[in-house]
């Protein structure tokens, strides 16, 4: 089984995606386990905050590395990759699903705001980018990783499926 755990502000937006098709299908059938944590139970701040203005200055908040480390510490597991979802990480592609189909512990991490703060880079695995446009957050490119690595899972779809999908 493949477990994905997902590191985000907004889990809400993650319901639909795991009650639908072939997502609903896979976890119902033990192929894919797909956690969600919310990223402010991690936080030691006031009203739970996790963002602060970028050192140096700069418009808009980055994700402060406290919570973050903190939650990555807590839900890690010795061989646990960890994917974080920027505008500026690797292009995600077909190949790289293949690859990833093959782990069975991928935590990713969604930023929100104007991203992250720097020191959570040295805590990651990869960066990876669904496009090269900027979206919200990462909640929405974390959707669309799980949907193409969770359809290479054995078990998950038809292998003939697999094979003629273009």
């Amino acid at each position: 089984m493949l477990k994905f755990n997902v590191l985000t502000l907004f889990p809400e937006m993650f319901n639909g995606f795991k009650e639908e098709s072939i997502i609903k299908r896979a976890i119902d059938d033990k192929k894919i386990k797909i956690d969600i944590t919310n990223l402010r139970d991690y936080s030691s701040l006031k009203h739970n905050q996790v963002d602060d203005t970028p050192y140096g200055g700069g418009s808009g908040m980055v994700l402060m590395c406290d919570p973050v480390f903190k939650a990555v510490d807590d839900l890690k597991k010795k061989n646990t990759k960890i994917i974080m979802m920027t505008p500026q990480g690797k292009t995600f592609n077909q190949e790289k699903a293949e690859e990833l189909s093959k782990e069975k512990d991928i935590l990713i991490i969604c930023g929100h705001y104007e991203g992250f703060d720097e020191r959570i880079r040295s805590i990651v695995d990869e960066e990876i980018s669904i496009g090269d446009y900027v979206l919200t957050g990462g909640e929405l490119p974390s959707m669309v990783l799980m949907d193409s690595v969770s359809r290479l899972v054995d078990g998950v779809i038809d292998e003939g499926s697999r094979t003629n999908d273009s």
